[in-house]
This record gives C-alpha cells, structure tokens and sequence, in this order.
C-alpha cells in the first residue's frame, strides 16, 4: 500500500512539472510567429522615374496585406519604400512598372487668323488651305490673314503657356490629357485664348511687380486626334467686322 501511494505521488509531481512545461506560452507562440513573419518579409526602395510616390500609393494599397507597409517621404519624392510578403512585394512592384511610365509629349501648332468681313485679300499661304475654305463655307469673313504662329511643347496633364501676337498682345494656354491606346490615342485640350488689353503700369504693394489685364477671347475644350488640325473657336475682334480665328493642330512626339 505505501509503495502504490509513493508512485501515486511520483506520478502527480511528474504531471505538475512537465504538463506546464509542455503548455505553450501564447506571448511567446505569438512572438515566434512575428519573428518568422518578419524573417519572409521582402524590403523594397523603388524609385520612380515620371510619378511621385505620393501620387500613386492610393493605387497600390489595394496590393499590401495587413502586415504589410508602404512609405514615401516628401523630401524624396521619387522613392518609395515597400515591406511584405514576397508575393505581395512583386505585384506591387508589377503595379509601379505599368503606373511609372514616361508621359506622353504633346507638340502643338498654332495659328491665329485674322477674318474680315468687307478686306477681300486673304494670304498667298492661305488660298488652298482646306480649312479656310472650310471657314468661307461657314463663315461671312471674305479675307483671312496670318497674325501670327508659334508651337507650344508641353507633356501630358502639365500647362503650356505662350504669349505672342504681332505685338506679343494674345496670351495663350493649353493643357492636354491623353486616352486612348497608343495606335489611336484621343488629345483632350483645354484652350483658353486672351488679349492683353492693359499694358503693365500698376503695382503692387507687396509683390511690387506689374499687373495686367486681359479680355478672355476664346475658351474651349477639344477632342484632337494626333496629327489632327482643327479650329479651336472665333472671337469677335472689338465688336467690328473682323473677327479672331484660332486653328491648332496637335501631334504626340516621342
């Protein structure tokens, strides 16, 4: 009887110490799974070469999983800083490569026509331009003479800004954005013609640099095919009987 009781009590003090030994620690059993996380983990600095980081991370959050991050840092524009699955990381990375691509190059042509309804002389240049005859057909001007004609080369989504004229007095903007495939891509243009009728002379009291006034002429938005010619609009020239022609034609370069 007292040998059953002596290896009952062996047997209770064995179970006492070695069950709770062979317990797992959820701390620690939550701390190994963290270290063997972060042991699969792949690091990436990608740096960019046309968009800003800060522009595209909305984009790319779709792609990060819970554990994952995704840093760009406001002094370093260009580079953004990437940490997950290795799964995770290269579609991120396949993302940035069909987001980071160089903007397309817009080259316009433009013309500003002068059209009068009772001068009959149109320029030599302009006799058998397909457009003016078009123009003749829709318009009441009789003559059409060349004031003036520039190129403005700008990217896509980004401002062009041109001042010219006979006397450098017509201000012109344009702001393209393009859609489409590369075979057939469509220029959405914003154009906004003005005439600067008030030579600089005030200033002011804090920038202390000249003021100008303008006269908006022509403002429009347009749908132009790469290598397209089109008349952007017709202004009223001082009330009388001639009248501004703005023709553009656009071109996407490499």
């Amino acid at each position: 009887m007292k040998k059953g009781m002596l290896a009952f009590l062996v047997l209770a003090f064995t179970l006492a110490v070695v069950i709770p030994a062979l317990a797992e620690d959820p701390a620690a059993v939550a701390a190994q799974e963290q270290q063997a996380e972060t042991k699969t983990l792949r690091k990436e600095i990608v740096k960019l070469k046309y968009v800003r980081a800060e522009d595209i991370r909305p984009l790319l959050y779709p792609y990060l999983s819970r554990g994952g991050q995704m840093q760009n840092n406001t002094n370093m524009p260009a580079v953004l800083m990437v940490s997950d699955t290795p799964e995770n990381v290269e579609k991120i990375l396949a993302a940035v490569r069909e987001l980071d691509v160089k903007p397309a190059d817009v080259l316009y042509t433009v013309q500003l026509i002068l059209g009068s309804e009772t001068d009959p002389q149109t320029d030599a240049d302009l006799q058998s331009d397909p457009v003016i005859k078009e123009l003749r057909k829709l318009l009441r001007y009789k003559g059409y003479r060349l004031l003036d004609a520039t190129f403005l080369r700008t990217i896509d989504t980004k401002d062009a800004l041109v001042t010219f004229g006979p006397k450098a007095e017509f201000e012109l903007w344009l702001r393209p954005e393009v859609a489409g495939d590369v075979k057939t891509p469509a220029i959405e243009t914003r154009v906004r013609l003005r005439r600067i009728v008030q030579p600089a002379s005030a200033e002011t009291e804090t920038m202390k640099t000249p003021q100008q006034v303008f006269a908006h002429l022509i403002e429009s938005t347009l749908n132009i095919k790469s290598g397209e010619r089109t008349v952007v609009g017709v202004s009223k020239l001082d009330g009388g009987d001639k009248g501004l022609i703005l023709i553009i034609s656009a071109k996407i370069v490499d």
